[in-house]
């Protein structure tokens, strides 16, 4: 391409040498970065430049010599003359000083010379264009290519590569790519027309790489967007490649072939190649399918060795180099053993090589022939108790698997003192006490008692030692032997049944106070209500019975956390929204907490329904709440979210006793002070508390945890020191039926109706109950609220008033425990005559066998001690259905 082309760059040389700064700082950084700035293309125009002022001194020296010889002869003295040696001279200088350096052309025309030389001296072909394809410029390389080719532009070198579709394609995504300023490169298989890859016919790799041009001032304003396309020959590095491809194929294939079977996992022991032999051994038929395996599972190598094979490899192998000879059971697809021999090498960053040799087929270890030590050595390492040999120093002569697994944390620990690494973490009086132990059996003294410990290592874990000794053959370096199992869940099962136990007889506590004690709370509330009535808020005794009233509510307060606790209180289940829970909870736990601290609240969306107990979820969600507060006294954030869980989501959770299924959770956050682990270990427990004396009784965390447990959900507490807890409880769902919907309907408008401010009545109720001062409160209590009420003191005294008031009784309010026949009982006489009569049992302590006797009667049920205006609203609300 001619220089005449490039005629706007010419004369626009003053805004070239305006870009003197930026063309020299692309020079120091080399020709990738120069080439990106266009310095190819400013070139040319400096080439031209530098040329012609280079000619121009040449001339003024050649014209001054030939005058001044053929002006030999005339009169030395001339002016012309003088005229004529100046111009030779100061073309000579010129020129001296545009060889020495010290004259220059222009700010960067060195620059751009050597620019353009490196260009065409380059084996890749280079092509200046603008986005619509017009070419600008092309370098030697780039000319040689395209030679023969009359097209120009991209689609020129389409042509010079072959103009395919595959090319045409690959170039219209490049100049997309480049067009949207990012550079792109694709390599492409290409059999060029022209020689200007290699001769005509040979099949070629090439790598075609566009970059976007920086804009300039210039060239944004002369030339528009433009792309520099580099093509160069990548055949050599591909036919490289494929060479080494084809080594490896060659070696997997030898590998495949060879008689026996290797393994290959990575640094997180995951298995990674399988050739032909041992996925014959596994059975799983061939390296095909073995490799399908592979690829649809992640095959730990755990799964492929019985019990503690494969922690027996990785704890050898982590030291790199390190040689593992070992005998072990091999798991088959099938499930079923199988003996080998497998040498093992690898490290903890590259993973794990094994070569498994079958010991059926070798002759030398038939079963026949096959030796009681080489037998005993197989079934010791994969024994699933820990097993280990000392010698008369305490050091570890051989360990299994297990026994480096349970107390070593997984180093072989061949020449390791034991004692000392038995003892470390450990307190003194059991350390004294393995020691002791060591000492006796080495020095060949039998009578050593198991002992306990609690691995360092392993956290929680619990591990039972037992040491015997060793009979003193001659020339044996064994002196004693040591047997570990693990007894962690045996340990824990017996802290749950001494728990059971606790609670077992707390709940019987509870049990024998609340029904008498809850009757006389009932008492004391009830004729409080009645003098707080005739008592003016002016009247002196008008405080002294409210704090009667307020004492006694929190006497019932206690009772019913005993009895939340020991799991024994009737929950009053019903199909529940928590969305609902939330909104009508909102308002209680705003007073419950501090000013101080940001309340948010937030629930799901279209949350599933739960069957629980209303008020008892309301109780340990403001339990908590309290706590929260009081972990936050300079103030914080407390935040209570609500979201369904699937049964898939379940199966992810790691929560120890959680069975897999649908839930809906209640998320409860603070960001208090928090727990240690140690206090968090206890909190469920009764009567523990870390308030100060006075504070708290050590009941409230303990109730949550009963109340959630007996409606079958469970909770899951988080917490670290200085960042706060987070209590998670998981409700089960229940499905609706058309039942539970009329329920729900009922409870809402039955929720109306108790919103009115009227309590009074009428109707005739029969009143049941063998507490006498219970019964006298209710009759009056209810006779003041307008209803005419009968009173019985047992159910047969209330059988024979139904019997003779039958037509007129509309409703029946009884006790559940009374002596001669107690309230269900009374109920089933009561429905042969009238099956329609309704009933409501109050009760300070109703157990299992309450419910259990009931069936599938329908009653409303009133807890004690209750209040007056409980007990008008309940009985408004049954004589309202």
């Amino acid at each position: 391409m001619s220089v005449a082309e490039y005629t706007p760059v010419q004369m626009r040389l003053s805004a070239v040498l305006d870009m003197q700064n930026q063309i020299a700082s692309a020079a120091m950084s080399g020709w990738q970065a120069t080439r990106q700035k266009m310095t190819l293309f400013h070139a040319l125009g400096a080439v031209a430049e530098s040329r012609a002022l280079v000619a121009l001194a040449g001339l003024l020296v050649a014209f001054g010599g030939m005058l001044l010889v053929a002006a030999g002869g005339a009169a030395a003295g001339g002016f012309f003359l003088v005229v004529l040696t100046a111009l030779a001279m100061l073309g000579a200088f010129l020129l001296l000083a545009l060889a020495t350096g010290h004259a220059h052309i222009g700010g960067r025309q060195a620059e751009t010379l050597t620019a353009a030389a490196i260009a065409d001296g380059l084996g890749e072909a280079m092509q200046l264009m603008r986005l619509d394809g017009t070419p600008l410029w092309t370098n030697a390389a780039g000319q040689r290519l395209l030679k023969g080719s009359a097209a120009g532009g991209l689609t020129g070198l389409e042509a010079a590569l072959g103009g395919t579709a595959e090319v045409s394609e690959t170039f219209y995504r490049l100049m997309r790519g480049a067009a949207a300023g990012a550079p792109c490169q694709a390599d492409l298989r290409v059999d060029p027309p022209s020689d200007g890859l290699g001769p005509r016919g040979s099949v070629r790799w090439v790598r075609i790489v566009a970059s976007p041009v920086e804009d300039t001032s210039w060239s944004a304003a002369e030339l528009g967007p433009l792309v520099l396309w580099r093509i160069f020959d990548v055949t050599p590095q591909v036919e490289q490649q494929t060479r080494s491809l084809v080594g490896l194929e060659s070696m997997l294939a030898r590998f495949q072939a060879i008689p026996l079977g290797l393994v290959a996992t990575d640094a997180d022991g995951e298995v990674t190649y399988l050739n032909e032999m041992s996925a014959s051994l596994l059975g799983l038929g061939s390296a095909a399918a073995a490799g399908a395996l592979l690829r649809d599972r992640a095959v730990k190598l755990s799964d492929l060795f019985a019990n503690d094979g494969a922690e027996l490899i990785a704890s050898a192998t982590r030291e790199p180099g390190a040689l593992v000879d070992t005998e072990l059971d091999l798991v088959r697809e099938d499930g079923l053993l199988l003996p080998v021999r497998v040498l093992a090498r690898g490290d903890a960053t590259a993973g794990i090589v094994l070569a498994v040799l079958d010991l059926r087929a070798d002759p030398t270890t038939d079963q026949a022939k096959e030796t009681s030590s080489a037998r005993f050595s197989r079934f010791f390492r994969s024994a699933p108790l820990g097993i280990a040999t000392l010698g008369r120093d305490g050091t570890i002569i051989s360990a299994n698997a297990a026994f480096s697994r349970m107390l070593l944390n997984g180093d072989s620990g061949v020449g390791t003192a034991v004692g000392e690494r038995l003892v470390r973490g450990l307190d003194e009086d059991k350390s004294q006490a393995i020691l002791a132990g060591l000492t006796r059996v080495t020095g060949g003294r039998t009578g050593v008692a198991p002992i306990d410990i609690s691995s360092p290592q392993k956290g929680a874990a619990t591990r039972r030692i037992y040491m015997s000794p060793l009979s003193r053959a001659r020339g044996a370096s064994e002196a004693a032997i040591l047997y570990v199992i693990d007894v962690t869940e045996e340990k824990q099962l017996e802290a749950k049944f001494a728990q059971s136990q606790k609670m077992e007889a707390v709940g019987k506590l509870a049990g024998f106070v609340a029904h008498d004690f809850n009757n006389m709370l009932t008492a004391i509330i009830g004729f409080s209500d009645f003098l707080l009535q005739t008592h003016r808020p002016t009247d002196p005794a008008h405080a002294d019975l409210l704090n009667i009233r307020s004492s006694a509510a929190r006497a019932a307060g206690l009772v019913a956390k005993l009895l939340a606790l020991a799991r024994q209180q009737t929950l009053l289940v019903e199909p529940l929204q928590l969305g609902e829970l939330m909104t009508d909870i909102n308002p209680l736990l705003r007073r419950s907490l501090s000013e101080r601290i940001a309340v948010d609240i937030s629930s799901g969306r279209d949350l599933w329904y739960v069957r629980t107990d209303k008020l008892q979820l309301e109780q340990a969600i403001i339990n908590l709440a309290v706590n929260a507060r009081d972990a936050m006294p300079e103030g914080g954030r407390f935040s209570i979210s609500t979201r369904n869980v699937t049964e898939r989501e379940s199966r992810r959770l790691n929560h120890v006793g959680m069975q897999p299924g649908e839930y809906v959770l209640i998320e409860i956050t603070d960001t208090g002070t928090g727990m240690s682990k140690d206090v968090l270990d206890k909190i469920f427990e009764p009567f523990f508390t870390t308030k100060a004396p006075g504070k708290g009784t050590g009941l409230g965390l303990a109730t949550v945890y009963g109340i959630v447990k007996q409606t079958g959900g469970f909770i899951y507490p988080e917490s670290e020191p200085g960042k706060g807890t987070c209590f998670r409880i998981y409700l089960p769902r229940y499905h609706l039926d058309e039942k539970d919907e009329a329920v729900i309907i009922e409870r809402a408008e039955a929720k109306k109706r108790v919103e009115q401010a009227d309590l009074t009545g009428s109707g005739c109720v029969l009143v049941v109950e063998d507490e006498d001062v219970v019964r006298s409160f209710s009759v009056r209590a209810l006779t003041r609220q307008g209803y005419t009420v009968l009173e019985a003191c047992d159910g047969l005294e209330a059988l024979e008033i139904m019997g003779a008031h039958q037509a007129r009784i509309d409703l029946v309010v009884s006790d559940v425990v009374m002596p001669g026949m107690d309230g269900p009982t009374m109920l089933k006489e009561m429905r042969k005559a009238n099956p329609d009569v309704k009933i409501i049992f109050v009760s300070g302590y109703p157990n299992e066998a309450f419910q259990q006797a009931l069936g599938e009667e329908t009653f409303a049920f009133l807890p004690k001690p209750f209040s007056l205006p409980q007990l008008a609203a309940k009985v408004k609300e049954q004589l309202g259905r």
